[in-house]
């Protein structure tokens, strides 16, 4: 028998509805607000989908090969996901994180058998990508570049965006993403926009001063090169206040632990919802809220 490995259990991951956060307002508009359980992934995020895509892809082209050293820029759930793939195929991997984020990120990476280089909090992503370039450059290791890599957003729209249209069976009219690499929102909407033009594309962005993991808005000259601002109608701030009440919300009213970011595009379906009629609204819960417990975003 051909018995199915830890690869096949990436992605076909749940939607399931929303029963008590904007129920009165959904009742009286005839809406309804669906979360994508993409934390149901094996390493937990939504990123397993295009860690494994960027791998194989480029095995497939000849751009590497088991026993390489990958290198990566990441915030978090790219580097978990990407520490997973890395084992799975048998790369060695090292990734390139700010110092200040979540103590449980940087152990799930380790669990794995990634090398970690911390950079200054001050630097943010955008010193992380700098030395993760700057170390290709010397000769040390291979960037799959997330935010560069066409096999980012491609694995959204062969796999997310279809899972989404057959879940709702066409009836989906309004899809928000949290913004960070744009892969998920890029490829998304390329397929949905395909199967109905009427689709509604949002993006969650941070607000100013507002610092929410997963949730990027990139100065123009640091902007992924993957993001097509025609896939994306509308953008929407959230404040950090707003994503982590929301984070408690939902694991307190609906049994869903899920991330801050996740929480802020929750968040944002819920303005949605305030303002739309006989809508089906979908938002990604890109992960889970086990790796943010360091944060003290829930209480202890």
């Amino acid at each position: 028998m051909n018995y199915p490995t830890i690869e096949d259990a990436i992605g076909r991951t749940p939607l399931v509805r929303l029963q008590r956060i904007g129920s009165q307002v959904c009742e009286q508009r005839g809406n309804v607000i669906l979360g994508k359980l993409e934390g149901n992934n094996p390493a937990g995020s939504v990123k397993d989908r295009p860690a494994l895509s960027m791998i194989k892809r480029a095995e497939e082209r000849g751009e590497i090969q088991p026993g390489d050293t990958l290198i990566e820029a990441t915030s978090g759930n790219t580097g978990i996901a990407l520490a997973m793939a890395a084992a799975i195929r048998g790369y060695r991997m090292v990734l390139i994180m700010p110092e200040d984020l979540s103590v449980e990120r940087a152990q799930s990476m380790k669990a794995f058998g990634a090398e970690l280089v911390l950079t200054p909090k001050s630097g943010g992503m955008e010193y992380a990508r700098d030395l993760a370039e700057n170390m290709q450059r010397e000769g040390k290791g291979r960037v799959l570049d997330q935010f560069a890599n066409a096999d980012n957003p491609r694995i959204h729209y062969e796999t997310t965006g279809p899972e989404l249209w057959d879940q709702t069976q066409g009836r989906i009219t309004h899809f928000v993403s949290a913004m960070g690499t744009t892969g998920t929102i890029t490829g998304v909407s390329r397929f949905l926009k395909q199967k109905n033009p009427a689709v509604r594309i949002i993006g969650a962005q941070p607000s100013e001063g507002s610092r929410i993991p997963g949730i990027r808005k990139w100065p123009e000259e640091y902007m992924p090169k993957i993001y097509d601002p025609t896939a994306v109608d509308e953008t929407v701030s959230v404040s950090q206040d707003e994503a982590e009440e929301m984070c408690r919300r939902l694991a307190r009213e609906e049994g869903i632990f899920g991330g801050i970011s996740a929480a802020g595009a929750c968040w944002v379906a819920l303005q949605v919802a305030q303002q739309v009629e006989n809508a089906t609204i979908v938002f990604v819960v890109c992960d889970r809220g086990d790796r943010y417990l360091s944060t003290g975003v829930f209480p202890a």
